[in-house]
């Protein structure tokens, strides 16, 4: 993930918050075409990119500084899901993952979505999906959006069936519904790109956002879920 955000941003712009905590997710500063930009990755070398608590915390505390100085928000997605385990659930996983979802709800900075890879279930949702309102959603070709993987899926609605069964509802499955086309046919991504068009359509976006304004509902403060 590294190598693909120095691939986007200008030559020695890169400037990497809190490396060392949460080493899931990637919170980045850097510029593109000479525009400061915030940037929000998953790390799949960590494991394997999947969302728990500490990076949800610290993905949630960066983009709402983002919001904060008007910085447009970039957000690479590369992620199978929300960490499982128990613990994480009792010590309030959703609670914080809900943090993520607010602070993306409330920013109004442009916002660019980039799926890489994978993108599964509710950690779909809190990357700043398209549902979420961002401005542009992007989608490399073998980008594959779903509710789970087909493996997971087969382990669940083909659980009685034999091991041939099984394979080939996995397969069925990955070429029907694992590919980017099907999440734009049904409005979920905007575009699909070849990874070499990244840094030119995220600069032409940014440069075409560069107004945006948003009309805010007159409230006397938002809610945040502590």
């Amino acid at each position: 993930m590294a190598e693909v955000i120095t691939g986007i941003v200008d030559e020695d712009s890169e400037v990497e918050l809190k490396a060392a905590f949460a080493p899931n997710l990637i919170t980045t500063l850097a510029r593109v075409e000479g525009r400061p930009i915030g940037i929000v990755a998953n790390q799949p070398l960590a494991l394997a990119g999947t969302l728990d608590i500490p990076a949800s915390q610290k993905a949630a505390r960066f983009v709402a500084m983002c919001d904060a100085f008007n910085l447009p928000l970039v957000t690479i997605v590369d992620t199978p899901g929300f960490y499982p385990g128990k613990d994480l659930e009792w010590r309030g996983m959703i609670r914080h993952g809900a943090q993520l979802v607010f602070a993306y709800g409330r920013a109004t900075v442009p916002r660019i979505c980039v799926i890489l890879r994978k993108s599964y279930g509710g950690a779909y949702i809190v990357m700043d999906s398209k549902k979420m309102g961002n401005d542009l959603c992007l989608a490399w070709p073998w980008a594959e959006l779903a509710v789970m993987g087909a493996g997971q899926a087969a382990a669940i609605l083909q659980r009685r069936a034999t091991a041939d069964e099984r394979a080939a509802f996995e397969l069925d499955y990955a070429e029907r519904l694992l590919n980017p086309y099907i999440a734009a046919d049904r409005g979920y991504i905007d575009g699909v790109i070849e990874p070499a068009e990244t840094r030119q359509v995220i600069a032409e976006a940014l440069a075409t956002l560069i107004d945006k304004r948003e009309a805010l509902v007159s409230r006397p403060h938002d809610n945040t879920p502590l």
